[in-house]
């Protein structure tokens, strides 16, 4: 596509993201400086047409992007809108204020929903390359133990285990003090090796109680416990037109139960760039409609994902430079965690 194609194109991608309504060329000529006739302007808008990046939705009306015509105007975009000194100064304000990673993450959701308008997901820090940082067993009755344990992100796991039989305090904190000695600063995934022998060791009274323990230990700190997702932003829904909204919906549910947003962001590469699918794109029928700005951030050794599912009539750049700047300001803040 030639630059005043493309000059064309976005300027009917601009219009129709603030307006909501199709294009004429009219429209066009009078509110972009497009240093063309109105008759260039109108051959310009068929050769898209017939090309596919634009379409008329009804006989008489102007026109909108097509997936394909979104597509074009995402990869040639020679750069994202840098956010302004409120948007920046707000991330800085409520992400310095959390207390812990819950709230971090919480805050953090809020806040990517707040500056794009759209469905925003977080997913929290990866555990398998992360570092265990304190770990802690604490009696709640003789027979029930609470198990605590804090990664160096400060994503915080815990977990209750009904013991089969009683232990005794003093067995306790052997155990306690041997846990903390063999798994602190080292990584979750290699947990599991490094407390495979525990109980072959203890007495024979308490062999079913610290295995019990340990099993729990080594389901904390598995992979399965990095399926942990925040979702937020689903009222911005009722502000948006009435298909997406519908479409969207049955996504929702489903967003619930982790399931779709998983397999959304787990469907991006694992870098720090800004990864965009529009439309008809996702595999998902229901997210034909809808496009998913996401991408990676760090938190110590691990790459873990944010992002945004909204329609496909969404401010591109704006809403690249909000989600690629909530993700470095969220790695810097649990890399000094």
């Amino acid at each position: 596509m030639d630059e005043r194609k493309f000059a064309v194109l976005r300027a009917i991608i601009e219009d129709y993201v603030a307006t909501q309504e199709p294009i004429g060329s009219k429209s066009l000529v009078e509110r972009h400086s497009l240093k063309v006739s109105p008759a260039t302007v109108r051959n310009e808008m068929a050769v898209l047409e017939d090309e596919g990046y634009i379409v008329q939705p009804h006989t008489s009306a102007g026109r909108i992007p097509t997936d394909k015509g979104y597509r074009t105007f995402v990869n040639r975009l020679n750069e994202v809108r840098a956010l302004s000194s409120a948007e920046t100064k707000a991330i800085t304000q409520v992400l310095q204020g959390a207390v812990d990673l819950d709230d971090v993450m919480q805050k953090t959701v809020k806040l990517l929903a707040q500056l794009t308008g759209q469905v925003s997901v977080v997913q929290y820090p990866i555990l398998s390359n992360s570092v265990v940082k304190h770990i802690d067993l604490i009696a709640v009755t003789d027979s029930r133990i609470m198990i605590v344990l804090v990664a160096n992100s400060g994503r915080l796991e815990q977990a209750t285990v009904e013991l089969p039989k009683a232990i005794s305090l003093q067995a306790l904190d052997t155990l306690r003090i041997k846990l903390r000695s063999t798994i602190t600063d080292k990584k979750f995934s290699d947990v599991a090796a490094l407390i495979y022998n525990f109980s072959k060791t203890a007495n024979q009274s308490e062999i079913k109680a610290i295995e019990a323990i340990v099993e729990k230990v080594d389901f904390l700190t598995k992979e399965s416990a990095d399926q942990k997702v925040m979702v937020g932003g689903a009222g911005n829904l009722a502000r948006l037109e009435p298909a997406f909204s519908k479409n969207l919906l049955p996504v929702l549910d489903e967003i619930e139960e982790n399931v779709v947003v998983l397999k959304l962001l787990g469907e991006m590469a694992n870098t720090d760039d800004i990864f965009v699918r529009i439309g008809h794109e996702n595999k998902a029928s229901n997210l034909h409609s809808a496009s998913i700005v996401a991408t990676g951030y760090t938190s110590g050794d691990s790459l873990s994902k944010l992002g945004i599912v909204g329609p496909t009539r969404m401010d591109y750049p704006g809403t690249m430079a909000a989600v690629g700047a909530v993700a470095r300001y969220l790695g810097r803040i649990l890399g000094n965690s």
